[in-house]
């Protein structure tokens, strides 16, 4: 996990973060409604790290679990608040180890 430093990212940047590409974030945002990136004056999409929460939601549902799209809209009709909740507490633990880990370069 990469320390929070922007408040909003790029298409590329999020597409590299997640290893996929820019047209399924594109059309991810079509198919789910909740996924509404910031936009620039000059359309481009801008992305806040609670939106890439709900990419990463989506992209662990459908690459990871097997959902189809339909599917993944449906759990998340049901358990959004619950998928919400893991991921902050992925992000949480995944910030501990690094400052763990940076801890632990300093006292070696």
């Amino acid at each position: 996990m990469k320390p929070k430093a922007k408040l909003y990212y790029t298409i590329s940047e999020v597409a590299e973060q997640l290893n996929i590409t820019k047209s399924v974030i594109r059309y991810w945002e079509n198919e789910f409604s909740f996924i509404k990136p910031h936009r620039n004056n000059r359309g481009e999409r801008k992305f806040t790290e609670q939106t890439i929460s709900e990419l990463r939601i989506v992209h662990h549902l459908i690459k990871d679990k097997g959902f189809t799209i339909n599917g993944a809209k449906k759990e998340l009709e049901n358990n959004k608040d619950y998928h919400l909740k893991i991921e902050k507490t992925i992000e949480a633990l995944e910030s501990a180890k690094l400052g763990l880990q940076l801890l632990l370069e300093k006292i070696q």
